[in-house]
Formats: C-alpha cells, structure tokens, sequence
C-alpha cells in the first residue's frame, strides 16, 4: 500500500483527495498497488468533511511517518511549501504540486535533492492543469531537439481577451465579469501583467532546453493595455490578439517572452478561446505538437497531481528522469529579437512609413490616426523608429 499525505486543504488540495477517492479503483489498478491518504495538512478543521478524521495541523506527523512515501504539496506560494518539500524529500518521500511559483524558483534544486534520496520531485500540473505537458517533454519528446515552446498558459486573460474580442467590452469592464464569475483573483496582478505566464513558460523552457530559465530573466508584459481599437484593427486584418508565452532557440541565441501579440488563423493557438490553455511544442523532425485544455480549476489541476501520484507509486526507490540542470541559460536580449510589429500612430500614413518604413496598413474607422504591419525588424529598430512619430501603441505580430 502506498501512504499518501495532502498538503494544504483548499481548492486543489481538496480536489486531489476528490479524485484518488472518486476514482479509486482506477488509480490502484494505475499504480500497481493500493494508493491510500493517510493525512490532510491544514491549519484549518473541517467538522462534517468525510475526510476530517484525516486532518493534522503538524507537518512533522507526517514527515516522521515512515509510511507516507508521496506528499502533495497543494499550499502555493513559496514558504512553508519550499521547506516543507524539502524536509519531505530529505526523508526519501516524493513530492508531488501544482506549485507553479515554487517550481519556478526552486525547481532544479528540489529535483537534485529528489534524485539524491532516490524518489521524485513531480509537477505536471504546475503547468496549463490538467493539460498534460511536462510528461510529453520528459518522455515522448525525447528524441527532439526541441527549438521552441509557446502557449496560452493563462486562462483568465485568455477569457478576458475572448470576451473583448466577441462583444467590442473594454478591460476594466470584462476584468469586473471575470473576478464575479471567479475567473480572477480580487488582485488580478499576477495574471493580467504577465507573471503566472511568466513562471509557466520558465518551467517549459528550463524542460525544454535543460537547462534554469530564470523567470526574472524572461520580459514580461500583461494585457492592461490592449484595447477595443486594438480588436477593430485585428480583425480587419484577419487576427486575433492573444496573451503568447513563447520561447525559441534561433542560430544558438535563446529568447523568451510574455506579451500580447497578434496571430492569424494558420496558428493552431488562434482558436484557443476562453478559459482554454495550450501549448505548442515545435521539434527539429516531428515539427510542430499542440496540447489543449482547461489550464486551472479544482479536479482538472487535481487530476494532475494525481498523475503524479500514480507515476511516483510505480517508481518507489527509483528516481524518473527529468532534463532540468540548476546552471542558468543565458536569455538573449529583446532587442535582438526580430518580428513585424501592429502599430498605431497619430497622422498620416507618411508620418508611419517615414518612421518605420513600408507597411501593411488597415482602415478601421478609427478617427485621427493610422494602423498597420511592419515589415520584420528588430525590436532594437523598432524602438528607435517610434521614437520618431507619435506612436499610440504596438502590439507584436507572432507568425
């Protein structure tokens, strides 16, 4: 029998118990032997739960239990989540989260010391939920030299720019609807500016090319600045707009980036809308593989987890292998990076071509400015054009 412990009782945490119960006799016939829970971890009491009988309020109750061979760290955040998955994995116990942030910061140690002491530090639903992704880099991609990663990886700007797409809203108004249907935090920070994407595209990258991609590193930009204009020029020329998370290797240089960028319909991420997450995943001879889903909520994200759970039964004293060395990739600068680039400027299309040479442009009945498509050009070039017209704003042009 595997024991397995529960760290934090909230959404996910709950959720991870859901699933293994709901779905018992799958996940014992998965994992070759009887996965049970022994603890739930929380400050909290939970009278009436079926489960409180399994709820302690001391970390060390299961740490010092030499049956617990799993821990599911479902807290978030970096501390106590870092130190308590440390202390489990010291002790030989794998460790299994949804912990994003953690995993961004902390991701390479915690998988030395797993493979130190013979178990695993496992995170597929750190990454777009209950897509899954990690696993497919870690195993069926294997023979790839991969040369670049890109995705939707945020659900809620990803509703918000839907719904400003479909019904002309502007952000503040969508923002509203999406925190009253629970799409967004009462702080939206981290998703509307870019950093859940951030440290979901850093996680990819660091598989990818094995080696830290430190999400310091990465430029980052959100959504806050995308407006309804924005739409009317996108679809007039046959895009969408999408919050991209997107890392390349181009003639040895790596790049890697958050920011809203526009793309057509030969993109396979054009069509992904809503709360919908996707990855697509481009190898020097397979080419180019998407995965598609939700990338958040309860039994989705848990579901995940539970995965892990089920990989770390089938492994107990074996450590899986996993491509992520703590030296850091050195991140190539921005303005190196070359792309077209949606440009908004006040006059005439004379004053846009004298700044930024030939373009594509497009009337969208927007009164007392200009819209359109530079030719591909270095985002270094790019900035020192604009500097010589009145710009309104830019939006990356993705192929």
């Amino acid at each position: 029998m595997v024991k397995v412990a529960v760290l934090g009782y909230g959404t996910v945490g709950s959720g991870i118990v859901e699933v293994i119960k709901t779905n018992q006799d799958m996940v014992n016939k998965k994992a070759g032997d009887e996965v049970d829970v022994k603890y739930i971890l929380d400050l909290r009491d939970f009278p009436g739960d079926p489960y409180e009988n399994l709820v302690v309020h001391d970390v060390d109750t299961i740490l010092n239990d030499p049956e617990v061979a799993v821990v599911c760290e479902a807290m978030g955040g970096i501390e106590p989540a870092y130190t308590f998955s440390k202390k489990a994995l010291l002790q030989g116990k794998s460790v299994c989260t949804s912990n994003k942030e953690l995993v961004a910061k902390h991701g390479p140690e915690l998988i030395r010391m797993a493979r130190e002491h013979n178990c695993n530090y496992l995170f597929e639903a750190s990454v777009g939920g209950g897509i899954p992704i990690i696993r497919p880099i870690n195993a069926s991609l294997t023979p790839e030299k991969i040369d670049s990663v890109s995705g939707i990886l945020n659900g809620t700007t990803n509703y918000i720019l839907t719904k400003m797409e479909r019904e002309g809203s502007d952000f503040d108004e969508v923002l509203k609807e999406a925190q009253a249907k629970g799409y967004a935090e009462k702080n939206p920070e981290a998703d509307v500016e870019g950093y859940d994407a951030c440290r979901k595209i850093a996680i990819l990258s660091s598989l990818v090319y094995g080696k830290n991609v430190d999400f310091e590193h990465i430029y980052t930009e959100g959504i806050t600045k995308i407006t309804t204009n924005d739409f009317k020029y996108a679809k007039k020329l046959g895009y969408t707009i999408k919050l991209i998370a997107k890392s390349k290797c181009v003639d040895e240089k790596y790049f890697a980036f958050v920011s809203p960028c526009m793309i057509n319909s030969e993109n396979p991420l054009y069509g992904v809308n809503d709360v919908f997450n996707a990855v697509m995943v481009h190898g020097n001879t397979l080419g180019s593989t998407m995965y598609y889903g939700k990338g958040a909520g309860k039994l989705p994200t848990a579901s995940a987890v539970v995965s892990d759970v089920i990989d770390c039964a089938k492994h107990i004293g074996k450590t899986i292998f996993c491509f992520w060395e703590e030296d850091n990739l050195e991140i190539s600068s921005m303005e190196e990076d070359v792309r077209p680039f949606f440009v908004r400027v006040k006059g005439t299309r004379e004053d846009a071509e004298k700044a930024f040479g030939k373009m594509q442009f497009v009337e969208a009945d927007v009164a007392g400015e200009v819209g359109g498509v530079t030719e591909a050009m270095s985002e270094k070039a790019f900035n020192e054009a604009s500097a010589k017209c009145n710009m309104i704003s830019r939006i990356r042009v993705e192929a």
